[in-house]
Order: structure tokens, then sequence, then C-alpha cells
């Protein structure tokens, strides 16, 4: 088996439980989503979570920034720079290892602004995506390692084999 199949076993499983569960308790099911692209975009594995749930989670407190900055500055145009001053320093601080997945920060503030500025419902999400994104890849793994296990079979398993004949 390919292990994108695997890893899309346990994705296709994860997300339709995850559909189901986020629907019954009121949960931002789309924002989830996203943090679970992130995940697989930032490389997988304890890398893609903690770069991309980093820089989802930075990229949301931009996005919170940025609606302070609009509600306490009344003056033309103060969105603009706020998105502005908001996107230099997602760049910026890619300089810093843990900060560095650049579309992570922006997905972060994008779906800030998607929830129409809900802050915790948004962080759960994320965090709950980036988990999931962890989850489907271990299962993923887990499912490839069973298929493709290779069968061991003890020397008095096989008919023809010498210790079985003696």
């Amino acid at each position: 088996m390919r292990p994108y199949i695997s890893v899309g076993l346990s994705v296709g499983v994860l997300a339709g439980l995850w559909t189901e569960v986020s629907v019954e308790l009121g949960l931002i099911t789309w924002v989830a989503f996203v943090a679970w692209a992130c995940f697989f975009a930032a490389g997988g594995g304890a890398t893609g979570f903690f770069k991309g749930l980093s820089a989802n989670l930075s990229g949301l407190i931009y996005g919170w920034l940025v609606a302070l900055l609009t509600t306490a500055v009344q003056v033309p145009g103060a969105l603009a720079i706020g998105v502005g001053i908001a996107a230099l320093a997602m760049c910026l601080q890619a300089g810093w290892a843990p900060l560095s997945f650049i579309p992570g920060a922006f997905a972060g503030t994008a779906v800030f602004f998607g929830t129409q500025l809900s802050f915790w419902p948004t962080a759960v999400s994320l965090i709950i995506g980036a988990a999931l994104g962890w989850l489907s890849a271990f299962l993923g793994n887990r499912i490839q390692g069973f298929v493709t296990k290779p069968l061991t079979a003890s020397p008095t398993d096989d008919p023809a084999s010498p210790a079985r004949t003696a």
C-alpha cells in the first residue's frame, strides 16, 4: 500500500469524526481543517506540529492586534495599515525557527477574520486541528506499518525446511 493511501484512510476517518463532533459541540469545523493542512504543509511530525501550530497561533494574535488597532484608532485606512504591519511582522518572525512557517501565520490571521474575530473558539479549533494532523499522520504510519510488515516465518513453518524434515 502506498503511504498516501494509509494517511488518506486515517484522515478520512478522523475528518468524518471531527465534523460530527465539532458540529455537535458547536466548534468551528473549518478552522481545524486549516490547521490540519498547515501541519502537513509544515512538514508533518513533531516539526510540522510545532511550526504549524505556533505560526497559526501567532497569526491569530496578529489578527487580534489588528482588530484592537482598528477599534482604537478611528482613521481612514487603519485596517489597511494594521494588516500591512501584521503582514510585515509575520514575515519577519520567520527569522526565528519556531515561527518560520510564514503560510501558517497568514492562515492563523485569516481564520481569525473568517470567524468574525472569535478569538477563543478560533484558538481551540487551531489547536484541535494541529492535534488531528499529528494523529492522522501517526495512524497513517501505523496502518502503513501493519500492511507492509513482512511476515516472518519460523523454520518449522516451511514444509521443505531441513529443521522440519529432520
